[in-house]
């Protein structure tokens, strides 16, 4: 078969590739304890799961419209109105399965042969995939360990060109948990406002935040315009196998996804948009005591971590990763990673499946019990007592 050429251009993620080769060990006995998967480990909300039910009896089975149920539209616009401090309509939304059609779409409906699109690195390494996979040359944007895992605002002037048609941004972060100051996004702002580019913002993360709050570059004035919120359901409210996402925008831009997601999906399930609607406007006990539970795993693996011989580790803002750096230990990222698996039976992943700029750390997944991380923590000190020297 003779492939597309663009096929080349699209990447993947590490992620579910460690999974595989973990699930392997597991099937021949290994005991596996699992830090690779950006999944929570906490069931989907009771009421959630009883509106879909509920949902599935009442006949919510058939397609919607493409860009979502106007209800759901309207609950989302509400939740975000409320959350970011700004007005939003249900013109201005679009509901796909999942977080990634956004990142996709949008991606695809702003970037020609010849743009050039900013992007965290480290970072979603999915960022990169679908830049190069829509003809623009992907920019790395450094964060940097020293700066509490933010850009240096200087060097991101430097690297905006007049090809510059989209900035992402990730924060809280993914792989490293930081979230950015306000003094990093009035950068940001000023410099969109000069330059005239698209901010692609992340905020997939934006409930899972320890201290204080994590602001969105739409609530900044004359930004809301140009920005486009990507937000879901699978992180906030364990929702990762529903596959329920949204994002926010002008309604030019909006009209445009949604004539992607008609020439792609047809539509987002409709009986899981009903259990949306019932994650926005329910209880919101279930989460408060998820980031409370995720509150003490970081702290307990953070601290286990900054007690290994050859591993530091800055505690994260946000999100649910801690990002140590092993440089001390003489191994590479991808050396420490498939040792650990291999030879210790902790699943993580190598810094660099989040970029060039991940060499020398490893992505961990607070995502598992204490007694798991606890686990994980003595095997880990095991592996590197015998080959790093005090």
């Amino acid at each position: 078969m003779d492939f597309a050429t663009r096929m080349s251009r699209l990447g993947t993620e590490t992620a579910f590739e460690v999974l595989a080769r973990a699930q392997a060990l597991e099937r021949k006995g290994r005991d596996v304890v699992h830090l690779e998967i950006g999944e929570p480990d906490f069931d989907t909300p009771k009421h959630i799961r009883e509106a879909a039910v509920a949902a599935l009896d009442e006949g919510w089975t058939h397609y919607g419209p493409s860009a979502g149920l106007a209800e759901m539209r309207e609950a989302v616009a509400q939740d975000v109105a409320r959350s970011r401090g700004i007005p939003v309509s249900a013109d201005e939304v679009v509901v796909t399965p999942g977080g990634k059609p956004i990142l996709f779409f949008t991606l695809l409906a702003l970037l020609d042969e010849g743009d050039e699109a900013i992007y965290p690195n480290p970072g979603f390494p999915i960022y990169e995939s679908v830049i190069r996979f829509a003809g623009a040359k992907p920019v790395p944007l450094r964060l940097r360990e020293e700066n509490h895992w933010a850009f240096d605002p200087d060097e991101l002037d430097r690297l905006i060109t007049t090809r510059t048609k989209v900035l992402v941004l990730n924060s809280p972060h993914n792989p490293t948990g930081g979230v950015l100051s306000t003094a990093a996004l009035d950068r940001v702002a000023q410099a969109a406002r000069r330059h005239s580019f698209s901010i692609l913002s992340d905020e997939i993360y934006s409930r899972l935040v320890y201290e204080g709050e994590a602001r969105s570059l739409a609530s900044y004035p004359g930004l809301k315009e140009r920005t486009i919120i990507l937000d879901g359901f699978s992180k906030t409210y364990a929702m990762t196998g529903w596959r329920l996402g949204y994002g926010v925008m002008d309604t030019a831009l909006a009209k445009h996804v949604a004539r992607l997601m008609t020439n792609c999906n047809s539509c987002t399930a409709t009986f899981v948009q009903r259990a949306g609607i019932a994650a926005l406007q329910g209880p919101q006990a279930p989460v408060e005591a998820m980031v409370e539970e995720f509150r003490v795993r970081r702290d307990r693996l953070v601290a286990g971590l900054n007690d290994l011989p050859g591993v530091r580790c800055r505690m994260p803002g946000g999100a649910f990763y801690a990002f140590p750096n092993i440089t001390g230990t003489g191994m590479t990222s991808q050396q420490m990673a498939d040792g650990l698996l291999d030879e210790a039976g902790v699943a993580v992943l190598s810094g660099t499946a989040f970029g060039s700029f991940g060499e020398g750390y490893l992505r961990l997944s607070c995502a598992n019990s204490l007694a798991k991380l606890e686990t994980a923590l003595e095997r880990m000190h095991e592996f590197l007592s015998v080959r790093v020297r005090a």
